[in-house]
């Protein structure tokens, strides 16, 4: 969730405030629901009281009639009466005989058509199922108003029902409407100031909670080992940030000892590392002039009448390899560097063609594009380049029973393009991301700096190298780099 990697600080003050406005919100709900419960109840017991009052009124007149207390009569009794109650009590009064008919209403005769004479069925249903003899009816006017109308029986002095009396339109005077308004202004007033003074006192509460933290957060972010570190000097803090502040003292004071023993163990690795990326380097030309003696020793023949040109073609060879290994122990001489880069207009064809001379093997096929392709290159790097990578796919091939590589010079819009193919084991998919780095190597001999190497010459000259390896099926190191 994004609330979760907000920081510390807005997360205080987002929680904060989202609990006043959590309680305020339950409280006015709860308010609003007691107020209406309130309501409820007051509406009853109104109803109740004004139905006491009627009722009071109509038993004062069924004894002090001078009419037959029966329900034939009942209209007599109130014929007058029933329009003197409605103007004292203020509410319309209907009487209906035992059977649910209209006997006596108060309303006016020409309002009397939208009057049913006949009470509702499940009014009389209810009233006649009811333990306490009356029913309370539930309605709402179009204008979505609520209001009660109740039923209840008339009866004579011995308690014999003689009709039903209506009350059919008891109204909310909006009283308790009223009062709850006034309440929940007052208590908006009320929240929204609480809300303010949350709004303030969360904002400097989570500044001064976070306050150390960003301290220590800050002193953290600026920790180096390649510097002395100051420690955490802190006043006034909770007990948690003090253990933090002592942790981090703490290990400052361990980094400060790391970093001397890390000093000096870096200091001799990189001597060892000088050391054996020098011996690599030294022992690639080796490898060239043990192979260029080998295959001159093999195949020399004084009555060849090419024999001057051949071994001035040897010769040429050693003399290249002995100059890079010069170069090598004059980097070494100031501080390991490699051999000067020297940007020469170079035949890259011929160059390739001339590494590959002293390869004896005779599954290296040679294919370029044009006799002729220029670039700007250090001649000693680019024979470096293609003899590590066809040395490479060499050892890759020797386990294959029809060994094949197959080097090419090609060219596109800008790039010269040299691709180093083999029909090896390919590379595996946990080595792919590695296959570049110092010191790594799949081998059981070598210190694993050729392809590094490789590469820190040819990005050297803004060119770049990658390879696709199908696992199982060779691999193909695609060298590009700037044409003339």
């Amino acid at each position: 969730m994004k609330f979760f990697k907000r920081s510390l600080r807005t997360r205080i003050f987002l929680s904060m405030i989202f609990l006043v406005l959590g309680a305020s919100i339950l409280i006015a709900g709860v308010t609003i629901i007691q107020y209406k419960n309130e309501a409820k109840v007051y509406q009853e017991d109104k109803l109740k009281r004004k139905e006491a009052s009627i009722r009071a009124s109509i038993n004062y007149e069924i004894i002090h009639t001078t009419y037959p207390v029966d329900t034939k009569y009942i209209p007599l009794i109130f014929k007058d009466k029933i329009y003197e109650l409605q103007n004292i009590h203020g509410t319309e009064i209907n009487i209906y005989n035992l059977n649910g008919k209209l006997l006596k209403s108060s309303k006016a005769t020409f309002f009397r058509d939208s009057l049913s004479t006949r009470m509702p069925e499940d009014a009389l249903i209810g009233l006649k199922e009811s333990q306490s003899n009356r029913f309370v009816q539930n309605h709402i006017d179009k204008n979505n108003q609520d209001y009660q109308s109740s039923y209840s029986y008339i009866t004579d002095q011995y308690f014999k029902p003689l009709a039903i009396l209506n009350l059919p339109h008891i109204e909310d005077d909006g009283f308790v409407d009223t009062q709850l308004k006034s309440f929940l202004s007052i208590l908006g007033q009320v929240y929204i100031v609480m809300i303010i003074a949350a709004i303030l006192l969360s904002y400097f509460l989570s500044k001064y909670i976070t306050s150390s933290l960003k301290t220590v957060s800050e002193k953290i972010l600026a920790t180096r080992l390649d510097r002395k570190n100051k420690r955490i000097k802190l006043k006034d803090t909770s007990e948690e940030i003090r253990s933090l502040v002592k942790a981090y003292n703490s290990m400052i004071d361990e980094l400060e000892e790391s970093a001397v023993k890390l000093a000096r163990s870096e200091r001799e690795q990189a001597w060892r590392e000088m050391a054996k990326q020098v011996a690599h380097e030294i022992k690639n030309p080796l490898t060239p002039m043990r192979l260029s003696v080998q295959s001159f020793e093999r195949r020399f023949n004084p009555q060849d009448p090419d024999s001057k040109e051949k071994l001035k073609e040897y010769s040429s060879t050693l003399i290249q390899q002995i100059d890079t290994m010069s170069s090598i122990a004059s980097a070494f001489s100031n501080f390991a560097k490699m051999p000067a880069q020297q940007n020469e207009e170079l035949n890259v064809t011929k160059i390739v063609k001339l590494a590959l001379d002293i390869f004896n093997e005779s599954y290296i096929y040679f294919e370029a594009e044009a006799e002729e392709i220029l670039a700007k290159f250090d001649r000693t790097q680019l024979i470096r380049v293609v003899t590590n990578l066809v040395k490479n796919a060499i050892q890759a091939s020797e386990e294959v029973e029809n060994p094949k590589i197959e080097v090419a010079v090609k060219t596109d819009d800008s790039n010269v393009i040299l691709q180093v193919k083999d029909n090896g084991q390919g590379i595996s998919k946990e080595n792919k991301d590695r296959i570049f780095e110092p010191k790594f190597t799949t081998k059981s001999s070598g210190m694993g700096l050729g392809l590094g190497i490789i590469k820190t010459i040819i990005e050297a000259y803004e060119g770049e190298i990658n390879f696709i390896s199908p696992e199982g099926e060779g691999t193909t190191f695609i060298v590009k780099f700037p044409k003339k």
